[in-house]
């Protein structure tokens, strides 16, 4: 018989093994600092609980989930419509793990408790790292609390499902389900960010409901069980919930025409749809619709920043890991001194975001009994969401690029990554809007430029680098008439600015001194990897190392 081996060409040597069967809270050095920080401490064991399986089951269930993406059946086998988008099971079980552990209702079922929106900004973070497409509807779902507040009595039974701690993805009407969840219908195709141009039309009825007729462009998950929507009524843009179903259990008008064929957010479904007289619930005042959906877009945009730092923390903890395993040159990729000087660079920026995201949500969680921090939260929340999910693409394609050719593979996930990263500085208003935004409230809410002086003023004195930023951004705010062409300039100085304050306020004042000489200081370089030589590569890089619960 003839001896296989004879034959064998190679043996599979030098290849990385998959970062498997670990704890993304515990691993994550720079966000439970942040975390505790920014009092939220005490939520540390649902946390650890919920990274445990972020770094196990859900890491895997994310594969399967975009492997197997969305369909549409718009038709029964009898020719009625539907309108049913089929999902893989590990998404059901996905968002079955994270409704389960609040990630769309923790910071509602906490709300006595110090920092619970810091807490549920954790989970999230912890859950986008495995899966960030189911972050879409848990996002929504979380944000939609505070418009619904402007809504009358009927709307506490929706509260109530909303943030129950399960999942339920029957399509059943609300009050026969378990838990509920909601997304969002605001861009039609001739306006997108601009939702006072929307042309879909509410028309009252008898009953004090309205019917819908037009269409919406952008239909974010359209599985959920409602939507927030504007529409024009008698008195201008309003906000209206529009249920899925029907109290009778039968279909509501909206007719979905497509699923959005996306470059990534895979295991998510997007649509686009028509309103034909579809019911709908007014919430808040007729002609207030910009306004009622405000606090929700603050909350959605402030998941923008966190789900953007997770994606660079997975990024990064990916690039470490294959970097320890993987040997060049006669030595380990980790022990090159250009490789550390790369990973250190990823891990400094991912740590940055991850500070100031948690800032935000503590400002967010202050702000409704502290004016002050309320102004902050107005201002940095735009700040953030410019800069921090601008940053994310660059940085997860350098991390991939630590891998080689296999980070351009689909079995890993670095290809995921890479997709999903641009997402975010899209979604919930693209850069500019942020920009726009940041300018309106220091025009209309001096309050919010007082409130920013006074954090960044707070690290004053600690590092030279920081303080000459701060008085060029006060120079450059003093300058109106060439303000806004040059917004992006100056929004991107204060959010780095911002985030070296934050930075100073804890507990690395290496890693803080060496973000200020390299994002505000003459030392930085717009590539990674240009850290000078006295950095804090193996601190940086430690923190950035996922550690096996085994």
């Amino acid at each position: 018989m003839t001896d296989p081996s004879q034959f064998a060409t190679h043996a599979v040597e030098n290849q990385p093994g998959a970062l498997r069967d670990y704890n993304a809270w515990t691993s994550d050095a720079p966000l439970r600092e942040a975390v505790a920080r920014e009092g939220a401490g005490w939520a540390v064991s649902h946390l650890h609980e919920y990274g445990r399986l972020v770094g196990g089951e859900l890491v895997e269930l994310g594969f399967a989930a975009n492997r197997h993406r969305p369909v549409l059946h718009s038709y029964d086998a009898h020719g009625r419509r539907i309108d049913e988008v089929e999902f893989h099971p590990a998404y059901h079980r996905i968002m079955q793990l994270a409704m389960q552990h609040g990630v769309h209702s923790y910071a509602w079922r906490n709300v006595h408790r110090e920092s619970a929106h810091v807490a549920r900004a954790a989970l999230i973070y912890l859950g986008s790292q495995a899966d960030a497409g189911s972050a879409c509807p848990l996002s929504m779902t979380y944000a939609a609390i505070p418009a619904l507040r402007h809504a009358g009595d009927w709307a506490a039974p929706w509260v109530e499902k909303l943030t129950a701690q399960d999942y339920d993805p029957r399509a059943l009407p609300m009050a026969d389900k378990r838990a509920c969840t909601i997304g969002m219908g605001m861009t039609e195709k001739q306006g997108g960010s601009d939702v006072r141009a929307n042309t879909t039309r509410a028309v009252t009825q008898p009953d004090g409901s309205y019917a819908l007729v037009g269409h919406k462009w952008f239909f974010s998950a359209p599985m959920s069980d409602a939507h927030l929507v504007l529409a024009q009524a008698d008195a201008g843009l309003t906000c209206f919930l529009v249920p899925r179903l029907l109290a009778d259990g039968t279909r509501n008008a909206v007719a979905i025409q497509r699923l959005k064929d996306k470059l990534g957010d895979w295991s998510n479904a997007s649509s686009e749809v028509e309103f034909q007289g579809a019911h709908a619930l007014r919430v808040g005042a007729e002609g207030r619709g910009v306004a009622t959906i405000l606090e929700m877009v603050a909350l959605t945009r402030l998941d923008c920043i966190t789900c953007s730092a997770a994606l660079m923390r997975q990024a990064v903890v990916q690039a470490v890991h294959h970097a320890g395993q993987r040997r060049v040159f006669g030595k380990l990729l980790i022990d090159q001194p250009l490789m550390r000087n790369v990973l250190a660079d990823l891990a400094l920026e991912a740590e940055a975001a991850t500070a100031l995201a948690m800032r935000v949500a503590r400002a967010i969680d202050a702000a409704p009994r502290d004016p002050r921090e309320a102004a902050f939260a107005r201002i940095a929340t735009a700040l953030g969401k410019f800069w921090v999910c601008k940053r994310a693409p660059g940085q997860v394609n350098e991390a991939q690029e630590c891998l080689g050719g296999i980070g351009y593979v689909e079995d890993t996930i670095m290809p995921r990554l890479y997709r999903q990263a641009p997402l975010n500085s899209i979604w919930e208003g693209a850069g500019n809007v942020q920009c726009l935004d940041v300018l309106r409230a220091l025009r209309r809410e001096p309050e919010t430029r007082e409130a920013l002086f006074e954090v960044l003023g707070r690290a004053g004195g600690q590092q030279r680098d920081l303080d000459l930023a701060v008085a060029r951004l006060a120079a450059d705010f003093d300058r109106p008439e060439t303000l806004e062409v040059r917004s992006r300039y100056v929004v991107e100085r204060a959010a780095k600015a911002l985030q070296a304050a934050v930075l100073l306020s804890g507990e690395q004042p290496a890693i803080a001194e060496i973000f200020c000489r390299h994002r505000l200081g003459e030392e930085g370089a717009a590539s990674y990897g240009t850290l000078a030589a006295d950095a804090p590569f193996d601190l940086l890089i430690a923190r950035a190392t996922a550690l096996s619960e085994g």
